[in-house]
């Protein structure tokens, strides 16, 4: 657009015709040599040579006025005042120089480097009055700037000047510096061996910052210097004062090791020991870390367990008081003691735990507490022996448990099991009877039932059985434990009742599962009975797999007799019959199945599909005594049908989606519109044979 409106065209690119290689190519390194060379020279002003002295003044007079210029439009720019007067100094105008810098540092005189470049420019010319006068005021002005204080004192001390240099670490001193300056002013003392004057400047360091870290180096000089004496006082000063403080940890460490290079190990041990005892479990990392590597070098096993013991009981220990309810801390701290191996430890910290019962009856907050229970038991029966106090934590632990609103399975059976091992059998018993009195559950049950089926009690396990289902009689799991019960002691009439009575329930969890049971159990032998069940559970449900199953039953009910009938083939010739009445019943099942699926729920088209599906395999499994004719009218057709999709509230949406359906000869026949339908599938089945031809 803006090129049309300027009446400016744009040369149309070309479009390449031949696009093979040329014969001759050209580098990426030929072009750039070429552009090298074809490159225009630089633009360089000329140069102005000067002749005589007019020529320069004239050429000085330009350069101030063009310095003097870029200052008055920007006063802040440091970098044109520096560059203005180091161009003063290289034409040798000192005076005009100073007044520059004189003038530079009026604007900006909270700028360290211009002082420092000021400075320098009065010692490069040699006039060390100037610099002292610029270096006064610099530190007056800006006394907290540590660098100033560092020139001023290095230039005395160059030029010889030791008083002056002390004089001006004096004055700074009076502004109490950060620790680097205490330390420069100690090391410019010892460069000229003066012991005494550091030594009272250590003095007034250590009063200035009484923080661990000064102490240290206040004692690791006395040290170098070998007073012993005065380097543990400097010490024990500093433990007085800062045992609280938060680098204290820093402070023993060095104490220890100074004890230790001076061969002192127990004063060191004692040391080390008396850290662990007073500091906090924050601030004893270090000085746990540096005590047992000395007790790996200088001690025995034992210091270096108690060592390790001692620092994570206090560790636990303030963990503990801090949430008495954390139960993991716990575990921790019971375990450390338990690696220790002083019972009566262990015990204590166990009472200790046990006592912090959780708040709420609520079952979520004492799963993890009952563990402790548990340990407790395991503790007193497995590593301590003491059966009476296993036996009295068992009994502590039930009647804390409020057993109307929740109980533990697993307490009631350790208990039990406990006992059994003491051959107490009488008392595990009369556990496991008030567990099913208080607080009945499958778990307890399922224990007790193999407890007395191991010790071949046929008749407590049919009580308990029957106690079972008394509290859970919904519970499908418990009549088929039952029934293979009595099927294991060849009761069968027994088995075939409890089935009954299980079936009769009004509501049951698993009843598929049930009917099952009963069902195979009975096929083995009682055909009749199993075709009555069929037909009561058909009574209850119509589920297509009910269908399936029943006549599946009917196809090869009989089947074991084969074998005896070959044996006398010769005799009863009756083998094809009965297989053909095998037959005629399983295909009037199929075709009470396919009559109900087609009058009472002919929205199922696909289970009815599925139905005639198994019926067809059944059929070709028959054999010659098998005929596929009767299903021809009745096998639907399989087509692609568009369906509206709908969203997940059951809102219909604009989108469609294909699905399978079926199309049963009879809905044909019974649907006017079905008819166009089937003529345009027979066109179309002509159209694609034509097309093919």
């Amino acid at each position: 657009m803006a090129s049309g409106s300027l009446g400016l065209q744009l040369p149309r690119s070309t479009r390449v015709k031949n696009k093979t290689a040329a014969a001759i190519q050209i580098t990426a390194e030929q072009i750039l040599r070429e552009a090298r060379e074809r490159q225009e020279p630089e633009i360089r002003p000329p140069k102005q040579s000067i002749t005589d002295s007019d020529d320069l003044a004239d050429y000085r007079l330009r350069r101030r006025k063009g310095f003097e210029d870029v200052i008055r439009r920007a006063r802040w720019k440091t970098g044109t005042w520096v560059a203005y007067a180091a161009w003063e100094e290289s034409q040798g105008d000192i005076a005009r120089a100073r007044s520059i810098w004189e003038r530079v540092l009026e604007v900006d005189y909270r700028n360290p480097t211009l002082w420092l470049q000021a400075a320098a420019f009065e010692m490069r010319i040699r006039c060390i009055n100037h610099a002292r006068n610029i270096w006064d005021r610099a530190v007056a002005l800006l006394p907290r700037v540590d660098q100033l204080w560092y020139k001023y004192a290095h230039m005395e001390e160059i030029l010889g000047n030791v008083a002056g240099a002390r004089l001006i670490f004096e004055r700074w001193m009076d502004w109490q510096p950060d620790t680097q300056g205490w330390l420069s002013y100690i090391n410019f003392e010892l460069r000229y061996n003066e012991v005494d004057r550091a030594r009272a400047i250590y003095e007034r360091f250590v009063v200035c910052h009484p923080r661990p870290s000064s102490f240290i180096k206040y004692a690791k000089f006395e040290a170098k210097r070998g007073e012993i004496a005065r380097a543990r006082a400097v010490y024990e000063r500093a433990v007085d004062l800062l045992s609280e403080d938060e680098e204290a940890g820093q402070l023993f460490v060095a104490f220890a090791g100074f004890e230790l290079w001076c061969k002192e190990m127990e004063r060191a041990r004692c040391i080390y020991r008396y850290a662990l005892d007073h500091l906090p479990k924050g601030r004893a990392d270090d000085v746990h870390k540096e005590y047992v590597t000395f007790e790996k070098q200088y001690g025995d096993t034992h210091g270096i367990e108690d060592a390790i013991l001692r620092q994570m009981r206090l560790k636990y220990d303030d963990e503990v008081r801090k949430n008495p309810f954390n139960y993991d801390s716990w575990f921790d701290y019971i375990r450390l003691e338990e690696n220790g191996g002083n019972k009566d430890m262990v015990r204590e910290v166990y009472e200790r735990a046990i006592a912090n019962v959780p708040p709420a009856e609520e079952k979520r907050y004492w799963k993890r507490y009952i563990y402790l229970w548990i340990n407790y038991s395991l503790y007193e029966e497995l590593d301590a022996q003491d059966m009476d106090r296993t036996r009295e934590v068992y009994r502590e632990c039930l009647k804390l448990i409020p057993h109307k609103k929740f109980s533990f399975a697993k307490i009631w059976l350790m208990a039990a099991q406990f006992e059994i091992r003491q051959r107490n059998l009488k008392a595990a018993r009369q556990i496991l009877g008030n567990a099913i009195g208080m607080a009945p559950s499958d778990k307890i049950f399922k224990s007790y039932i193999e407890i007395e089926l191991h010790l071949g009690n046929v008749n407590r396990c049919r009580i308990l059985y029957e106690k079972y289902l008394e509290w859970a009689p919904a519970n499908c799991y418990a009549w088929l434990k039952y029934t293979e019960f009595e099927r294991t002691l060849n009761e069968t009439e027994r088995a075939r009742a409890l089935f009954e009575l299980a079936i009769a329930q009004p509501a049951l969890d698993m009843p598929e599962l049930l009917w099952k049971a009963y069902i195979d159990f009975e096929i083995p032998t009682e055909f009749e009975k199993t075709r009555q069940l069929y037909d009561r559970l058909l009574d209850r449900t119509k589920h297509l797999k009910v269908w399936l199953s029943y006549a599946k039953f009917e196809a090869s009910a009989g089947i074991e007799d084969k074998t005896m009938d070959n044996e006398v083939q010769e005799k009863n010739h009756d083998i094809e019959e009965k297989q053909r009445k095998r037959i005629e019943r399983c295909r009037g099942v199929f075709e009470r199945a396919f009559d109900y699926f087609r009058t009472n729920v002919p929205e199922l088209k696909e289970e009815r599909a599925m139905l005639l599906e198994e019926w067809l395999n059944l059929e070709s499994s028959f054999g010659s005594l098998g005929d596929i004719s009767i299903l021809q009218n009745k096998l639907p057709r399989k087509v692609k049908r568009k369906r509206p999709i709908s969203s997940e509230d059951g809102t219909p949406t604009t989108g469609f989606e294909e699905c399978m359906d079926y199309i049963f000869p009879d809905e044909v026949a019974l649907a006017p519109n079905m008819k166009l339908l089937e003529a345009a599938y027979k066109w179309k089945k002509q159209k694609i044979a034509t097309d093919e031809n």
